[in-house]
């Protein structure tokens, strides 16, 4: 007539995995802390601007703890994307995949937090130059990205 009810075979789902005590960030431990700052420093030296802009995007410091370090990466970023003239901005957006430019963007946008002498202007000349490359899809994936730098 009945069936077993002490059985939890029917459950498809483990509802335990979405209990709000149990949450794990998904940040890896032993992720990069960021950018090398003195290969950073050199390719600004040799005037190798693009060269600089790829380590600073490969190398984000998505996964640390310390907002030292992001900060850190922060001004780093802000000093190389300064440094380009606004001739070179375009080309060196145009060679950067989409992943690359999200990271762009986020730097963009952490940018925009800690204004200097300049830099807001320089920042919207690469947030021009990356919307018209990514479009608004790298503008909401940023925006929505739980992983800031």
């Amino acid at each position: 007539m009945s069936k077993n009810t002490a059985s939890n075979k029917f459950r498809k789902v483990n509802v335990d995995d979405f209990d709000p005590e149990n949450f794990k960030d998904d940040t890896v431990e032993g992720e990069e802390q960021g950018p090398n700052e003195s290969e950073v420093n050199s390719f600004l030296t040799q005037g190798k601007n693009v060269d600089a802009l790829e380590v600073i995007l490969r190398h984000p410091p998505l996964g640390a703890k310390s907002q030292a370090v992001k900060d850190k990466a922060v001004n780093l970023a802000i000093r190389v994307l300064t440094s380009f003239k606004t001739s070179e901005i375009d080309g060196a957006v145009k060679s950067l995949d989409s992943k690359l430019l999200d990271v762009l963007m986020k730097y963009i946008y952490r940018g925009f937090e800690f204004p200097t002498e300049g830099s807001s202007a320089s920042l919207l000349t690469w947030h021009e130059k990356a919307y018209n490359v990514g479009g608004a899809g790298s503008i909401v994936r940023v925006l929505t990205d739980r992983k800031r730098v």
